[in-house]
């Protein structure tokens, strides 16, 4: 459909991301396959497609969004934690397979800190609080800022940066 639209795909950016928190002893089946399906295989099975595309039209962008808690972990969020460092691994690999033969292919991921998302619309007042003291700006980050890092990461600025995670998490993890 986006070829046929628009003639190429330039630019694809993995954002799937839900949660399904459990202790590990209490984390069902269901709850560590249902992240698994989203967080990782719905990232591998549009790369795998529009990866190979992008080689052979000569170039593109593949922007990846993981997380912190890809980098560090997280009590509570081991099929989280697994997904998102598991799209870091993709990331690196993906950075070398598709820029082989000339592919020219970028692949790179965002790794946000807490962020204003529909994720945390829940999180009570108090520990929304905590999070943003964890950072040394004092804030949580908002949608738009990841957008940025995105857009910086689609555009030709970034045309020499591929295999990088750009963490914008507000001095999260210093």
């Amino acid at each position: 459909y986006v070829v046929d639209k628009y003639g190429r795909i330039d630019v694809l950016v993995n954002n799937a991301g839900i949660t399904r928190d459990a202790m590990t002893r209490k984390m069902t089946e269901e709850q560590w396959d249902l992240v698994i399906d989203v967080n990782l295989k719905g990232v591998f099975n549009l790369t795998r497609h529009v990866g190979p595309y992008m080689q052979s039209q000569g170039g593109g962008s593949i922007i990846n969004i993981s997380s912190v808690v890809g980098e560090f972990g997280n009590i509570g969020q081991a099929n989280y934690a697994a997904t998102k460092a598991g799209v870091l691994g993709l990331t690196k690999t993906w950075a070398k397979e598709f820029a082989l033969k000339g592919g020219n292919v970028r692949v790179n991921a965002i790794a946000p800190g807490y962020t204003m998302t529909d994720i945390l619309k829940t999180v009570p007042q108090d520990l929304l609080d905590k999070f943003a003291a964890q950072t040394m700006l004092g804030r949580l980050g908002q949608p738009e800022e990841i957008a940025n890092a995105a857009l910086f990461l689609a555009s030709d600025e970034s045309s020499y940066v591929t295999g990088h995670t750009l963490s914008v998490n507000g001095g999260m993890r210093l």
